[in-house]
């Protein structure tokens, strides 16, 4: 059964940044295209940024040159580093394995249970 437990998220200035982590169990980490999504207050869920098991990336222009998406797979963890936070980045963050950019915002593919980040201005 795949397991991903989210951490790292919590209350920034604007311009701040967060480092979000994602531990995952109960599979092959390699197997899945692995990434990150989000859902602010009252808005539909918005894909952010992939990983595959070749180490290419995809972004969402929304967080293209700011979020960094990377993998430590000595310890089967996913990461995502944010910078130059913008108060419209606050939403629940949650990590994601088996979804493209585009489906993981439909809710496909395996999910943790979200982090808070918010962003003061």
């Amino acid at each position: 059964q795949v397991q991903l437990v989210e951490s790292g998220g919590g209350s920034v200035q604007a311009g701040g940044s967060l480092r979000l982590s994602c531990a995952a169990s109960g599979y092959t980490f390699t197997n899945y295209l692995m990434g990150w999504f989000r859902q602010a207050p009252g808005k539909g869920r918005e894909g952010l940024a992939t990983l595959d098991s070749y180490g290419r990336t995809t972004y969402a222009d929304s967080v293209k040159g700011r979020f960094t998406i990377s993998r430590d797979y000595a310890k089967n963890t996913l990461h995502l580093q944010m910078n130059s936070l913008k108060p419209e980045d606050t939403a629940v963050y949650y990590c994601s394995a088996g979804a493209s950019l585009e489906t993981m915002g439909a809710g496909f593919g395996f999910r943790g249970q979200g982090t808070q980040v918010t962003v003061a201005s």
